[in-house]
């Protein structure tokens, strides 16, 4: 039925452009008279630059955050408001809440620096003496009363949901690898609607808290919204959502609160008080000296 109404040069032009194919399928519907009409639109539509294909569409389409380089640029910006660059000491404050009522605080001094390297050194006083290490993808939690460096993961919980991986600070950028998923709107706990993008990251390292996170960010300034972290299972951890606020003037992440979706009364809130640049000896980076030593004065 196509060949008798259409010649084959004719129906060649049909092949591979969409949107003439639509007009093939309405066109066999038509009576006769109809499709001489048709086939004069088609002849005026030949003039008209096609793309070659979709593929040539979805690139034509394709946003510009979508590139890998774009998308590693977001990311690394992104961090920039949660670290501080080089070597720099960090006060955290970690809240656990109940219903709403402060239950719990702890006290957390990190002193890192490049090359994902972090020393915690625990100041509570339920946890006076105790001290954590991290040096690339290998974790040490050291008590006061042992000479033997515990090896730990980075999910090591310290408070609430507060995990080792989350104090030490890990960047994003370093650990993790970034897809753009897709441009979406969404509410804060305040309420507030917030266009971000959407991203996709995966683990790269074997040091990395989580195997995959779901990473909102503003979509004007690349500040980070909202994390869904999941475990190498694929289940949920918990959920992130980060506080902007200004440190010397600087827009920053002052504070980062967890979500336990199975726990939805209780959440851990961690203050980051204090930064300042501080740089400290390489002694205190091997679990052999920390083993030994107290490092209450940090």
């Amino acid at each position: 039925m196509f060949n008798s109404y259409f010649s084959p040069h004719t129906a060649r032009r049909f092949q591979f452009n969409r949107t003439l194919v639509c007009a093939v399928l309405l066109a066999l519907t038509l009576p006769i008279s109809s499709l001489v009409l048709a086939n004069e639109s088609i002849d005026q539509l030949e003039g008209i630059a096609q793309p070659e294909s979709l593929t040539q569409l979805e690139k034509i389409a394709q946003p510009k955050h979508r590139n890998q380089q774009a998308v590693t640029t977001m990311i690394s910006k992104a961090d920039s408001y949660r670290i501080h660059p080089g070597a720099a000491k960090v006060v955290s404050l970690v809240k656990l809440y109940k219903s709403n009522t402060l239950d719990k605080t702890r006290q957390y001094n990190v002193y890192t620096r490049p090359n994902r390297e972090s020393l915690v050194v625990f100041k509570s006083a339920v946890e006076a003496g105790q001290k954590m290490l991290m040096i690339e993808d290998n974790y040490w939690l050291l008590m006061p009363k042992s000479r033997r460096p515990i090896r730990i993961t980075p999910m090591q919980k310290l408070l609430g949901e507060a995990s080792v991986g989350d104090i030490s600070t890990l960047t994003w950028s370093e650990d993790y690898q970034g897809e753009w998923v897709k441009s979406t709107s969404i509410k804060t706990p305040n309420g507030t609607e917030v266009t971000t993008h959407q991203l996709k990251l995966t683990a790269k390292t074997k040091g990395a808290s989580y195997q995959t996170i779901d990473l909102w960010l503003d979509a004007n300034n690349d500040f980070p919204i909202k994390a869904d972290l999941y475990l190498r299972s694929g289940k949920m951890a918990k959920q992130a959502w980060f506080t902007q606020g200004l440190r010397e003037g600087v827009t920053s992440v002052v504070a980062m609160t967890l979500l336990d979706k199975i726990q939805p009364n209780k959440k851990t809130i961690i203050e980051y008080q204090a930064i300042s640049r501080q740089t400290l000896e390489d002694k205190y980076y091997n679990p052999a000296y920390l083993s030994r030593n107290s490092v209450s004065e940090l």
